[in-house]
């Protein structure tokens, strides 16, 4: 199976499991919340009345006409209206995963790129009182709760010495053009500091770990021999052969982590009010705003997929030696 090929059918998974998620959240939130109007059905307002503001939603008609309208309304890109903000879904949620890619981006960022360097360091400086520093260090902030690592930091770094926000993602009052004028500004890197550091530092010791483990087993390959057999100094061997060679199991773990950090990102952006898409998720549960919560749900699964896709497209350019085939041939 060359590479097109193996493109195609990733991708008609990729639809197909959608699809699945599609239909689970479906008949999952109806079972849940079999009357989602609910919170805008009054007391005092008749039968005839009630039944208007479900026919409304369409909650009047059969179970698998309500399934077909809600692919066909997907499809085309409609969510709804928001019964908390009396406006279009899609533009809200839109604006509130736009705020968390940001804060995923910077966090992942961080941990992806410091943990893999400090995982070579590790393997290179193997048994020394650096590696158990490392290591220990690692896993207190993986162990510690996002949440009271995040606590800790308004503590210390927000409240008693003052020098980040502890809330929000930019001063008040500011008004923004546009979403890059929003983000492209001194003001905004200051309130996004210590959410995403926060966020990193849970996340830092999977990336090492991994990386120090899959060094030393690639430092027993026979191109490392042939390599020191060359003459390329340590340093050269390490970070430019062994560990693009090691990559491979950070980089699927990566597809894993944004993953867990959109749903970790739901604490940070509650303990730090980042006006996120997790955030929002759960206003929109204790509001019972069942369309954006809808809505939330689809786009935090639809883009775990894309990156476990774009995951599995890296890896022949990180190796060469991977080679796409069917099972079994």
């Amino acid at each position: 199976m060359d590479k097109r090929n193996f493109l195609i059918s990733r991708l008609i998974q990729l639809f197909f499991t959608y699809w699945i998620i599609l239909t689970v959240l479906f008949f999952l939130l109806r079972l849940a919340l079999p009357d989602p109007t609910g919170a805008l059905i009054m007391e005092g307002l008749s039968i005839e009345e009630q039944e208007m503001v479900r026919a409304r939603f369409g909650l009047d008609l059969p179970l698998p006409q309500q399934y077909l309208i809600y692919l066909q309304n997907f499809v085309k890109g409609e969510f709804g209206t928001s019964f908390h903000y009396k406006s279009a879904v899609f533009p809200i949620v839109m604006e509130k995963l736009l705020n968390t890619i940001v804060l995923m981006f910077f966090a992942i960022f961080l941990s992806y790129t410091i943990g893999p360097l400090l995982g070579v360091l590790l393997s290179w400086r193997r048994g020394s009182r650096l590696e158990f520093a490392g290591v220990v260090t690692g896993l207190v902030f993986r162990s510690a709760p996002i949440f009271w690592t995040g606590m800790i930091f308004i503590m210390f770094l927000g409240i008693r010495f003052g020098i980040f926000p502890t809330s929000g993602m930019r001063t008040l009052p500011y008004e923004a053009t546009g979403f890059l004028d929003k983000i492209f500004t001194l003001d905004f890197l200051w309130h996004l500091t210590l959410p995403a550091l926060t966020i990193a530092l849970y996340y830092v010791a999977l990336p090492m770990l991994i990386m120090r483990n899959t060094m030393l087993e690639v430092m027993g390959e026979d191109f490392i021999e042939l390599c020191q057999a060359k003459g390329l100094s340590q340093g050269n061997i390490m970070y430019r052969h062994a560990a693009r060679n090691a990559l491979l199991p950070v980089v699927t773990q990566a597809a894993i982590t944004i993953g867990l950090a959109v749903g970790g990102q739901i604490v940070a952006e509650v303990v730090f009010s980042w006006p996120g898409l997790g955030r929002e998720m759960v206003q929109a549960l204790r509001t019972s705003d069942y369309p954006v919560a809808q809505a939330s749900f689809l786009l935090m699964s639809g883009l775990i997929l894309v990156m476990n896709l774009l995951s599995d497209l890296m890896y022949s350019y990180l190796d060469p030696r991977v080679v796409y085939r069917r099972e079994g041939a």
